[in-house]
């Protein structure tokens, strides 16, 4: 696993890419794993701050459980313009400095995660050429490029 700075470090190009798509809306899908194995799409906002990638939660929420019971989850950027995934393992961040690092409230009630990375992905298609280009980076492993028709 690694942190947002590792896959900056690794692969600046394409860290950059993803980053942008994930500040291009404010709202995201965080996919979790239920109790029962199935997936739980939610909706989530993502921030960077210094070395990681984090988001949060309300008190309470269902999310919140998955993620304290298995940490692993994905993350999908808003469609639009190319298609940004990451995904990893959620760590709460429960130490008010950590918290206040991430830029959530250092002694509120709502939940704050880092994402531990195992992989990032960025879809595009160049319509000049009719190809879809798959970008997949695991920490590493360097950046592998697919092109199909």
């Amino acid at each position: 696993m690694a942190s947002w700075r590792d896959f900056e470090n690794e692969a600046p190009e394409l860290a950059a890419a993803v980053k942008r798509r994930f500040e291009l809306h404010e709202s995201h899908v965080l996919a979790t794993i239920r109790r029962d194995g199935s997936p739980r799409v939610s909706g989530s906002e993502v921030a960077f701050h210094g070395a990681d990638l984090v988001f949060g939660s309300m008190p309470n929420a269902q999310k919140v459980r998955d993620l304290r019971r298995d940490g692993r989850c994905a993350i999908h950027a808003h469609p639009s313009e190319g298609d940004a995934k990451v995904s990893g393992v959620a760590i709460e961040l429960t130490d008010p400095a950590d918290r206040a690092a991430a830029g959530a409230d250092p002694t509120g009630e709502d939940h704050a995660f880092r994402l531990d990375l195992t992989a990032a992905v960025l879809t595009s298609v160049d319509q000049e050429q009719q190809l879809l280009i798959v970008e997949v980076w695991h920490p590493g492993q360097g950046v592998q490029v697919t092109k199909r028709r």
